[in-house]
């Protein structure tokens, strides 16, 4: 008994070609936007950091001193230390494309990218 059959493969290897060409596509366009970060509070934009800078520092959100955030001079910003117990956040590595997010939900904190000057009617505003 095969567990895949020619047809199958041929089918999964489509996809995922497909799938690459988007990703790879979608990083490529978006990868030369001026961009900045907004950092929420459960909904409440508590501060946005622009991200080209140059500069490279670390600092945290008022009432959240026990999460660090990280802006690096590339461009790129992290969450750099979180007492939240799964440390998903921290892991979740630097941010500098618009579209990409990272959150720390036991602080209730959202860190997105988004473009310097907004969104228009001709841009994507959620990245699946």
């Amino acid at each position: 008994m095969k567990f895949f059959k020619k047809t199958d493969l041929i089918v999964i290897i489509i996809l995922l070609i497909i799938s690459a060409t988007v990703y790879l596509t979608y990083n490529y366009l978006a990868q030369g936007e001026e961009a900045k970060a907004e950092i929420y509070l459960g909904s409440k934009l508590m501060k946005t950091v622009n991200l080209s800078t140059g500069e490279n520092y670390s600092f945290s959100i008022p009432g959240k001193e026990n999460v660090v955030f990280h802006l690096y001079e590339d461009g790129s910003i992290a969450f750099e230390k979180s007492d939240c117990p799964d440390q998903i956040c921290v892991n979740s590595g630097k941010l500098h494309i618009v579209g990409q997010s990272a959150a720390c939900l036991p602080n209730a904190l959202i860190l997105k990218i988004v473009p310097r000057n907004g969104y228009n009617n001709n841009q994507n505003d959620v990245v699946v």
